[in-house]
């Protein structure tokens, strides 16, 4: 369970009473926000970076988490690390407001709880409160000591991704979460929601985005739409109910199961019989 933060209030107004549990809040035209029951990542995760930006990165992270997003991996990593930890705060304070989550990419967690680590190391990992890990392979996945989630990648062709081998489409990322210990995020070149459903549909928990937020002109419609995908694609549908030879054959009278015994037999009531014929020789 994710520990409870205490809200930051960006404005001089006295502060609002807060709802009971503002990362369940539904943004406005927008799906419901993903929020992992253990504490990890789900649904559509944000990785940044500032260059792709068409607006300042805080401005980004605050219009992706308008449309549902609740959880940001900074990068950033070129940064002097004061400039990053200013910026850490600032992101973090923009996600805790709305009951999300930052991880910041690298052993450093610049004054939270959670960070993300490349596959090279270190190993073991640090001991904060939440700890994901880049993977590529069954080899790198067969590292892992006590991470709690994995990214595995890249999925699709991307830019930001390379040097990492060919694309694992689908049927690569569903072999490779089936063989994954933790939750697993799929990463590279999701941008669509229909990339998204197949993501879901391959055995990932949620998958991670940077161009497809970063570059767009609005964020926030681009967050929500992912996000609506993967809430549909996660979301079981419900099964048909069963139904007795009797019904399948157009009869009235379907038998019901329940604790073992028909509807039927336990509460005494029994299909009505037609009546007899009388036979020739009566």
């Amino acid at each position: 369970m994710t520990p409870s933060r205490t809200a930051v209030n960006l404005t001089t107004s006295p502060p609002a009473a807060a709802p009971a549990d503002p990362g369940r809040q539904r943004p406005l035209g927008g799906p419901e926000p993903a929020k992992g029951s253990s504490g990890v990542p789900v649904g559509v995760v944000v990785l940044t970076d500032r260059r792709m930006g068409r607006r300042p990165l805080p401005e980004v992270v605050a219009a992706a988490v308008g449309g549902g997003v609740r959880w940001v991996v900074l990068r950033e990593k070129d940064l002097p690390r004061a400039e990053r930890l200013a910026l850490a705060t600032e992101l973090r304070a923009i996600l805790v407001e709305a009951g999300g989550t930052l991880v910041v990419a690298g052993p450093d967690p610049l004054g939270g709880d959670a960070v993300h680590l490349p596959a090279a190391g270190p190993y073991p990992p640090p001991a904060v409160g939440l700890v994901g890990r880049s993977c590529h392979d069954e080899t790198e996945l067969a590292r892992l000591t006590s991470e709690d989630y994995v990214t595995l990648s890249p999925v699709w062709p991307t830019s930001t991704k390379p040097g990492y081998g060919p694309p694992l489409h689908p049927a690569g990322l569903a072999a490779l979460a089936r063989r994954s210990p933790v939750p697993v995020l799929a990463l590279g070149g999701i941008e669509t929601p229909n990339q998204v459903r197949a993501c879901v549909e391959a055995g990932a928990s949620g998958v991670a985005v940077l161009g497809a937020v970063m570059r767009a002109d609005d964020p926030t419609r681009t967050a929500a739409t992912l996000g609506g995908a993967f809430a549909d694609a996660a979301t079981p549908v419900p099964s048909a109910p069963q139904l007795s030879a009797d019904t399948a054959g157009g009869g009235l009278w379907p038998t019901v199961t329940t604790q073992g015994s028909s509807l039927t037999a336990r509460s005494g009531h029994r299909r009505p019989q037609p009546r007899s014929q009388p036979s020739e020789n009566q």
